[in-house]
Protein backbone atom coordinates (compact mmCIF):
# COMPACT_ATOMS: atom_id res chain seq x y z
CA UNK A 1 0.00 0.00 0.00
CA UNK A 2 1.22 3.40 -0.96
CA UNK A 3 1.93 5.32 2.52
CA UNK A 4 3.06 8.70 0.81
CA UNK A 5 0.70 11.62 0.00
CA UNK A 6 1.01 13.87 -3.17
CA UNK A 7 1.54 17.39 -3.03
CA UNK A 8 -2.35 18.12 -2.94
CA UNK A 9 -3.11 15.83 -0.27
CA UNK A 10 0.50 17.38 1.59
CA UNK A 11 -1.19 20.40 1.15
CA UNK A 12 -4.74 19.83 1.97
CA UNK A 13 -3.90 17.81 5.41
CA UNK A 14 -1.62 20.38 6.39
CA UNK A 15 -4.57 23.01 5.66
CA UNK A 16 -6.55 21.39 7.95
CA UNK A 17 -4.35 20.38 11.04
CA UNK A 18 -3.24 24.27 11.03
CA UNK A 19 -7.05 25.42 10.99
CA UNK A 20 -8.37 22.93 13.73
CA UNK A 21 -4.98 23.59 15.82
CA UNK A 22 -5.69 27.81 15.61
CA UNK A 23 -9.69 27.15 16.13
CA UNK A 24 -8.46 24.69 19.41
CA UNK A 25 -6.03 26.80 21.21
CA UNK A 26 -6.99 25.05 24.27
CA UNK A 27 -6.71 21.62 23.77
CA UNK A 28 -2.48 22.46 22.95
CA UNK A 29 -1.12 25.36 25.53
CA UNK A 30 2.61 24.67 25.12
CA UNK A 31 2.89 23.88 21.47
CA UNK A 32 3.14 26.47 18.56
CA UNK A 33 2.08 25.48 14.90
CA UNK A 34 5.38 26.72 13.85
CA UNK A 35 7.23 23.15 16.25
CA UNK A 36 4.00 21.39 14.47
CA UNK A 37 4.80 21.79 11.10
CA UNK A 38 8.42 21.74 10.59
CA UNK A 39 8.25 17.93 12.71
CA UNK A 40 5.16 17.34 10.21
CA UNK A 41 7.41 18.22 6.93
CA UNK A 42 10.07 16.20 7.58
CA UNK A 43 7.98 13.12 8.92
CA UNK A 44 6.05 12.34 5.43
CA UNK A 45 4.61 8.73 6.68
CA UNK A 46 3.30 10.71 9.98
CA UNK A 47 1.23 12.85 7.57
CA UNK A 48 0.40 10.07 6.00
CA UNK A 49 -1.22 8.59 9.21
CA UNK A 50 -2.93 11.82 10.43
CA UNK A 51 -4.50 11.87 6.62
CA UNK A 52 -5.72 8.37 7.13
CA UNK A 53 -7.03 9.45 10.43
CA UNK A 54 -9.03 12.29 8.88
CA UNK A 55 -10.24 10.91 6.14
CA UNK A 56 -12.01 8.17 8.28
CA UNK A 57 -13.57 11.28 10.45
CA UNK A 58 -11.35 11.56 13.35
CA UNK A 59 -10.39 14.91 13.58
CA UNK A 60 -6.89 14.97 14.70
CA UNK A 61 -5.69 17.46 16.60
CA UNK A 62 -2.39 18.12 18.76
CA UNK A 63 -3.31 17.41 22.46
CA UNK A 64 0.12 18.42 23.87
CA UNK A 65 3.87 17.83 23.97
CA UNK A 66 5.88 14.87 25.51
CA UNK A 67 8.61 17.26 26.71
CA UNK A 68 10.25 14.09 28.04
CA UNK A 69 10.96 12.75 24.06
CA UNK A 70 10.13 16.07 22.79
CA UNK A 71 7.19 14.43 20.70
CA UNK A 72 4.08 16.28 19.73
CA UNK A 73 0.80 14.12 20.81
CA UNK A 74 -1.99 13.63 18.15
CA UNK A 75 -5.10 12.13 19.32
CA UNK A 76 -8.54 11.90 17.52
CA UNK A 77 -11.09 14.67 18.86
CA UNK A 78 -14.25 14.21 16.70
CA UNK A 79 -17.12 14.40 18.89
CA UNK A 80 -18.30 11.10 18.40
CA UNK A 81 -16.42 7.87 17.62
CA UNK A 82 -14.80 8.26 13.68
CA UNK A 83 -17.75 7.09 11.61
CA UNK A 84 -15.10 5.78 8.73
CA UNK A 85 -14.11 3.45 11.73
CA UNK A 86 -16.79 1.70 13.75
CA UNK A 87 -18.67 -1.47 13.30
CA UNK A 88 -15.27 -3.70 14.11
CA UNK A 89 -14.47 -6.24 16.11
CA UNK A 90 -11.49 -5.78 18.69
CA UNK A 91 -8.70 -7.61 16.52
CA UNK A 92 -7.86 -10.28 13.55
CA UNK A 93 -8.52 -13.42 15.76
CA UNK A 94 -11.88 -12.18 16.50
CA UNK A 95 -12.62 -11.16 12.76
CA UNK A 96 -11.12 -14.79 11.88
CA UNK A 97 -12.67 -16.74 14.16
CA UNK A 98 -16.43 -15.07 13.71
CA UNK A 99 -18.68 -17.56 11.67
CA UNK A 100 -21.88 -15.17 11.34
CA UNK A 101 -22.09 -11.35 10.71
CA UNK A 102 -18.08 -11.02 10.08
CA UNK A 103 -17.43 -7.12 10.38
CA UNK A 104 -15.11 -5.45 7.63
CA UNK A 105 -12.44 -5.40 9.88
CA UNK A 106 -11.01 -5.56 13.42
CA UNK A 107 -9.62 -2.11 15.53
CA UNK A 108 -6.25 -3.24 16.05
CA UNK A 109 -5.81 -4.11 12.16
CA UNK A 110 -6.98 -0.76 10.70
CA UNK A 111 -4.70 1.06 12.91
CA UNK A 112 -1.93 -0.98 12.17
CA UNK A 113 -2.78 0.32 8.47
CA UNK A 114 -3.20 3.21 9.40
CA UNK A 115 0.03 3.86 11.24
CA UNK A 116 -1.34 4.10 14.39
CA UNK A 117 -2.01 2.92 17.84
CA UNK A 118 -5.43 2.42 19.66
CA UNK A 119 -5.84 5.32 22.58
CA UNK A 120 -5.14 3.37 25.57
CA UNK A 121 -7.46 4.22 28.89
CA UNK A 122 -5.12 7.03 30.53
CA UNK A 123 -5.12 8.83 26.92
CA UNK A 124 -8.76 8.21 26.94
CA UNK A 125 -9.17 10.15 29.98
CA UNK A 126 -6.32 12.63 29.30
CA UNK A 127 -8.85 13.42 26.10
CA UNK A 128 -12.14 13.27 28.01
CA UNK A 129 -10.38 16.59 30.11
CA UNK A 130 -10.61 18.14 26.41
CA UNK A 131 -14.36 17.87 26.28
CA UNK A 132 -17.29 15.90 26.69
CA UNK A 133 -16.43 12.86 23.35
CA UNK A 134 -18.39 9.55 22.88
CA UNK A 135 -21.90 10.75 24.75
CA UNK A 136 -23.50 8.77 22.00
CA UNK A 137 -20.96 6.23 20.60
CA UNK A 138 -17.59 4.40 22.16
CA UNK A 139 -14.35 3.78 21.31
CA UNK A 140 -12.56 0.66 21.63
CA UNK A 141 -8.77 1.11 24.11
CA UNK A 142 -5.81 -0.67 23.85
CA UNK A 143 -6.44 -3.56 26.18
CA UNK A 144 -4.02 -4.80 28.42
CA UNK A 145 -2.61 -7.64 27.92
CA UNK A 146 -3.98 -9.72 31.27
CA UNK A 147 -7.45 -8.96 29.82
CA UNK A 148 -6.51 -9.44 25.83
CA UNK A 149 -5.54 -13.21 26.43
CA UNK A 150 -9.03 -14.12 27.66
CA UNK A 151 -10.47 -13.00 25.20
CA UNK A 152 -11.68 -9.43 26.65
CA UNK A 153 -11.52 -5.99 25.26
CA UNK A 154 -12.06 -2.61 26.85
CA UNK A 155 -13.40 0.27 25.45
CA UNK A 156 -14.88 3.56 26.67
CA UNK A 157 -17.52 6.50 26.32
CA UNK A 158 -18.83 9.41 28.36
CA UNK A 159 -22.22 9.20 30.30
CA UNK A 160 -24.21 10.65 33.21
CA UNK A 161 -21.18 13.11 33.17
CA UNK A 162 -18.54 10.50 33.73
CA UNK A 163 -16.05 8.80 31.63
CA UNK A 164 -16.60 5.67 31.78
CA UNK A 165 -14.31 2.25 30.89
CA UNK A 166 -15.92 -1.40 30.49
CA UNK A 167 -15.05 -5.01 28.85
CA UNK A 168 -16.27 -6.83 26.30
CA UNK A 169 -15.48 -9.59 24.64
CA UNK A 170 -13.03 -8.93 21.50
CA UNK A 171 -15.53 -10.56 19.34
CA UNK A 172 -18.17 -7.66 19.55
CA UNK A 173 -19.02 -5.57 17.86
CA UNK A 174 -21.67 -2.53 17.49
CA UNK A 175 -22.38 0.17 14.86
CA UNK A 176 -21.55 2.73 17.27
CA UNK A 177 -18.50 1.83 18.31
CA UNK A 178 -15.52 2.55 16.74
CA UNK A 179 -11.70 3.52 17.72
CA UNK A 180 -9.86 6.54 18.83
CA UNK A 181 -6.08 7.02 17.51
CA UNK A 182 -2.98 8.41 18.64
CA UNK A 183 0.01 9.82 17.05
CA UNK A 184 3.18 10.77 18.24
CA UNK A 185 5.37 12.79 15.89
Amino acid sequence: MEKDLNQLQTLEILGILKIRFQNNKKRHVDVDWEQVELKLKSSPHKLYSLYQMETTGGEPDVVGMDHQTNEIKFFDCSIESPKGRRSLCYDNKALETRKLHKPKNSAVNMASEMGVELLNKNEYRELQKLGEFDSKTSSWLKTPDEIHKLNGAIFGDFRFNTVFVYHNGVQSYYAGRGFRASLRI
